[in-house]
């Protein structure tokens, strides 16, 4: 039934960038998150909430409601096989909002158009939104970003230390709510954080507050956060936790501790900033009375990101700039003489750190064992009955989000889309039962039921049973070959189905442009 105008919620849409699993203090996280706990606490957390393996796909997912290749994002922006921009003729969350009379702001990370060069109609102020503020690209530096816009006009940074990129973009987001209230209009703000996605970098008070709390390493600090989450009750009991990543050495063989722990202070750093900027927007809400009918969501884009940058491996200028706001060089990848944090390095966390964030879970962002594909969900609206403080263990999809969202504002959903409406499952109800599907650069995996089938690109398939073995230990495809056929027909007519490439196909694509083939391990 629809709402009358007058009744209809705001929607903030909030989404963190490489964010892990655990990297919040709700999910069991020493990083301290007041502002997502507070929003928490007055909702409910998903503990079986699914995205993408990675950034755009996981972007193009949430705006349409369907599955990512059915759209033009097979592997990033990328134009070899698939579009690499979200096709123009397929309606956008914010078109159906927008449709509603409601103000669209996307303010932060896009990431949905190959050409960020110049204006065109893959371009968010031509998909939905009437205000734009952020950047067009994958990421960038927080100080001095590349591809940064205000609607269709190039902006950059001022040359001054008070600017950072979390705080401007929480900044806007403010100003969009103000604007909305002045004109008396619902809005929808989509609030798409770069943080905290590499370069590690961040303001050296947000720094300081974490001086010293990873010296007793990532081993310590994983176990740590296992036991948060059974005190959490964030799964079912009893559960098993994944072990430290095997290609990872443990904590006292490590070299060069207080690097990595510099690493992983510039990291927390990243997130703290971000949890600052969301409690000021939540308190905003109140002061004006609008908390209680804003439906927010927060999320994460995928798993936390293992990659660990080359040292001097000039990324893009999209991306990075090769000198400071003050004219210095800027120094990049990972190595012990680089130090996080400043605007002239350009680093990233690296894959031990990684594995915290993603506990209890293994892998990583691009893989579609848990790792890289379960995120953090937290839904608040307490005028709409989302408010218990639970958690909720059943099986969603980010591409429930648009019709959830449609559903909470009273519009129809656009037809042909995969995700179904879960607002009576996120107050309590019953959850729709269907499988879930995954592909990304020849990683595969579909979710029926209790029931995964998994593999790595040139792997077997395996098979693990979810209510016993979340974190994926135990693979029982031997012992149930049967239900792998199954699964693994279901899976290979799907992807039929929706214009997956197979994977060696787009590598040979890839190498008949003359480009670098793809690697699907690391």
């Amino acid at each position: 039934m629809t709402p009358p105008p007058a009744d209809r919620p705001n929607v903030l849409l909030i989404l963190a960038d490489d964010l892990g699993f655990s990297d919040a203090g709700c999910y069991g996280s020493e990083i301290p998150t007041p502002n997502l706990d507070r929003l928490a606490a007055h909702g409910i957390r998903m503990s079986s909430f699914y995205t993408t393996p990675r950034c755009s796909p996981t972007r193009a997912s949430l705006m349409t409601g369907r599955y990512s290749h059915d759209v033009g994002i097979g592997v990033l922006t990328r134009t070899v096989g698939y579009r690499g921009s979200l096709d123009p003729a397929v309606p956008t969350l914010a078109g159906v909002l927008a449709e509603q009379g409601y103000l669209t702001s996307l303010t932060g990370k896009w990431h949905l158009s190959a050409d960020v060069s110049e204006p065109n109609e893959t371009w968010p102020t031509r998909r939905g939104f009437e205000d734009f503020y952020g950047i067009l690209g994958g990421g960038t530096s927080y100080f001095n970003p590349r591809a940064f816009y205000r609607n269709e006009d190039p902006i950059e940074a001022p040359a001054d230390d008070a600017f950072y990129l979390t705080d401007a973009l929480s900044d806007h987001a403010l100003e969009v709510i103000d604007w909305a209230g002045r004109e008396n209009r619902p809005y929808f703000l989509y609030l798409a954080y770069t943080a905290p996605h590499w370069p590690l970098q961040a303001p050296d008070d947000d720094i300081a507050v974490h001086r010293g709390r990873y010296h007793v390493g990532w081993d310590a600090a994983r176990e740590a956060r296992e036991a948060r989450q059974a005190e959490l009750d964030l799964f079912p009991a009893p559960f098993r936790p994944s072990p430290r990543d095997p290609q990872e050495p443990a904590w006292s063989a490590t070299d060069d501790p207080d690097w990595q722990q510099r690493r992983m202070e510039v990291f927390a750093a990243q997130v703290t900033a971000m949890d600052r900027g969301i409690g000021r927007i939540l308190d905003d809400l109140e002061s004006r009375g609008e908390l209680e009918n804003t439906l927010v969501l927060f999320l994460s884009d995928n798993g936390a990101e293992a990659e660990e940058l080359q040292v001097g491996r000039f990324l893009s200028p999209h991306v990075t700039p090769k000198v400071t706001r003050q004219g210095d060089d800027v120094t990049i990848g990972n190595a012990p003489d680089i130090e996080p944090g400043p605007e002239h390095t350009f680093t990233s966390y690296g894959r031990p750190w990684a594995n915290l964030s993603n506990t209890p879970f293994r892998m990583y962002k691009k893989w579609v064992h848990e790792g890289g594909i379960a995120a953090p969900l937290i839904v608040s609206w307490p005028a709409g009955g989302i408010s218990s403080g639970e958690v909720l263990h059943s099986p969603m999809h980010v591409i429930d989000l648009l019709p959830t969202i449609a559903s909470a504002v009273g519009a129809t959903a656009p037809d042909e889309i995969a995700g179904v409406d879960v607002l009576d499952a996120l107050r309590g109800g019953p959850s729709p039962e269907r499988p879930l599907f995954w592909e990304h650069i020849g990683n595969g995996a579909v979710r029926d039921g209790r029931w995964k089938l998994t593999r790595e690109h040139g792997s077997a398939w395996e098979l693990y049973d979810m209510e016993a073995d979340r974190a994926e230990l135990d693979d029982l495809s031997t012992r149930y070959p049967e239900i792998v056929e199954s699964l693994a027909a279901r899976w290979h007519e799907w992807a039929d189905a929706h214009g997956v490439i197979p994977f060696p196909r787009l590598q040979d694509m890839y190498e008949e442009r003359g480009l670098p083939r793809w690697q699907a391990k690391s």
